[in-house]
């Protein structure tokens, strides 16, 4: 017996898991990062890789390319359901605030993805087909159940649309992020539920039917918060191995590192699927699998590229500006075009999520060619950021430590105010390298800062405390960034990456 737990060590939120043949494919939440529905790919469910994304962007309003101070934290794409039927893949997903779902479909899950939309928001669905009939299990609170024609992406007239139940328990969070599945000849409806019983801890429910009307039988699947008080695992699916048995794929809350997916087996018993004892997560051996040898590509990277193109476990946040940047072999530049009063406004910010439970990342920064008021560095993306820069003054070059407390608060999801300088260090030359390190270890959640001018980093006394919030919604991340504060047009040349678990 060996813990595999958690799986894939980074930010992988709400998954939804399908095998097709002898390979299971994964689809998660990616919020606004783009390109966006990463699709992991795995032959034992405990080694993951990107086998690519579903879109490159999802609209180019101004929020999503970060314009007039409007953005997307904490929205973008959310709870998708990943499934295949007659030769197609679909991925099916809201954007909150849109009014209408998502539907991109592909024979091949490495992509190309076409685009399709349905005139109706279904929020947290999944989608489930039943013979020649297609299904929409959407809602908070009270779940429904929604019939659609899967080939006009459109409800269906006359088709079934129904409450299928809700939640009357003393809740703080009513059912959501529903994953459907036929098992057999029952239907099986898995929900996200979070009672107020003590102790708090959120839970996973499943609802058991003979018909897919129901009436649906009630039982509490998972109460575990795996050490992490009050954080349990929920918010999955369920997947079936060739050889017949049965595993399920949730998510737990990590602290800052974000909501890492966790692998229990499952079985069916009195009717109603079933892990642990008292719907705790066991210990268990690895699933075997198909291809024992397989060596996987990492899910993070020290590399800009992949070949020509940008190497997969990198994404920017928001919708990228391609004419202000520029990819090398082993470089990434950024010019500005626009001013941004701290990194949540810069556009082309590339990011990678953090490893858990410690990674640290560092890169050599070229800024002589940053104008006045210009910052460009490395830092732990989230909303209540820590960066380290270089700025161009008309003193010279400096190095700053720029922070966001996690106590501050805004109005919505929308910072337009400079971050709070910690520290400030006259350089002696504009070329400079920059690390941080990320510590995740009993969600002691802190970055920490050196750079090197000549052969030892320096670390700064500084400690930054780092915390999830649902403002963004995500695990924090490594980020390259650029930004001008009073004259745009500035460029920043990033060299030399190093990501080290």
């Amino acid at each position: 017996m060996e813990n595999f737990n958690p799986i894939t060590k980074q930010d992988y939120p709400d998954p939804d898991i399908i095998r097709v043949d002898s390979t299971y494919y994964l689809l998660s939440t990616t919020m606004h990062f783009f390109p966006g529905g990463a699709v992991l790919r795995s032959f034992d469910l405990v080694n993951w890789e990107i086998a690519g994304y579903v879109f490159n962007e999802l609209d180019s309003s101004s929020a999503e390319r970060l314009e007039y101070e409007q953005n997307i934290y904490g929205r973008g794409m959310w709870a998708p359901s990943l499934r295949y039927h007659n030769g197609l893949f679909y991925a099916l997903f809201v954007s909150i605030g849109k009014d209408y779902t998502y539907v991109f479909t592909s024979k091949d899950p490495a992509g190309p993805w076409e685009r399709h939309t349905i005139n109706a928001v279904f929020y947290d669905a999944s989608l489930l087909f039943d013979g020649d009939r297609a299904f929409v299990i959407h809602g908070n609170t009270e779940i429904r159940i929604t019939e659609i024609d899967i080939d006009r992406f459109e409800v269906k007239k006359d088709g079934l649309n129904i409450s299928a139940f809700k939640d009357e328990h003393n809740v703080g969070l009513g059912y959501e992020g529903s994953h459907a599945y036929k098992i057999g000849s029952s239907y099986c409806i898995f929900n996200i539920h979070w009672p107020k019983d003590e102790p708090a801890v959120r839970t996973q429910v499943v609802h058991v039917a003979d018909r897919i009307e129901g009436p649906y039988r009630e039982k509490e699947l998972i109460r575990d918060d795996y050490g992490l008080s009050g954080n349990g695992v929920a918010q999955g699916g369920i997947v079936t191995t060739p050889d017949g048995k049965l595993y399920g794929f949730f998510f737990r809350d990590q602290g800052a590192c974000g909501r890492i997916p966790i692998l229990t087996p499952m079985c069916i018993k009195d009717g109603f699927p079933h892990v642990g004892d008292n719907g705790s997560i066991p210990v268990f051996e690895a699933p075997s699998s198909a291809k024992p040898k397989y060596k996987y590509s990492s899910l993070y990277t020290s590399s800009f590229t992949d070949g020509e193109k940008l190497a997969l476990p990198w994404q920017f946040n928001h919708n990228p500006d391609p004419c202000l940047y520029r990819l090398g072999k082993n470089s990434y530049e950024i010019t500005t075009g626009k001013l941004s009063a701290n990194i949540t406004e810069a556009v082309n910010t590339l990011t990678q999520r953090a490893y858990w439970p410690k990674c640290h990342a560092e890169v050599t920064v070229d800024a002589s060619r940053l104008r006045f008021g210009d910052h460009a560095g490395i830092c732990a993306f989230e909303s209540c950021y820590g960066q380290l820069s270089v700025s161009k003054e008309p003193g010279g070059f400096y190095l700053n430590l720029i922070t966001r407390d996690p106590d501050e608060s805004f109005n919505g999801r929308s910072d337009c105010i400079p971050g709070d300088l910690i520290e400030k260090i006259l350089l002696p030359s504009p070329i400079v390298k920059l690390r941080i390190d990320l510590n995740f270890e009993n969600l002691d959640d802190y970055a920490s800062f050196s750079y090197k001018i000549d052969k030892r980093f320096e670390k700064l006394s500084y400690i930054h405390k780092l915390s999830f919030r649902l403002d963004h919604f995500c695990g924090v991340r490594f980020g390259l960034f650029c930004y001008s504060t009073s004259d745009f047009g500035g460029t920043a040349k990033f060299t030399d990456f190093k990501y080290v678990i």
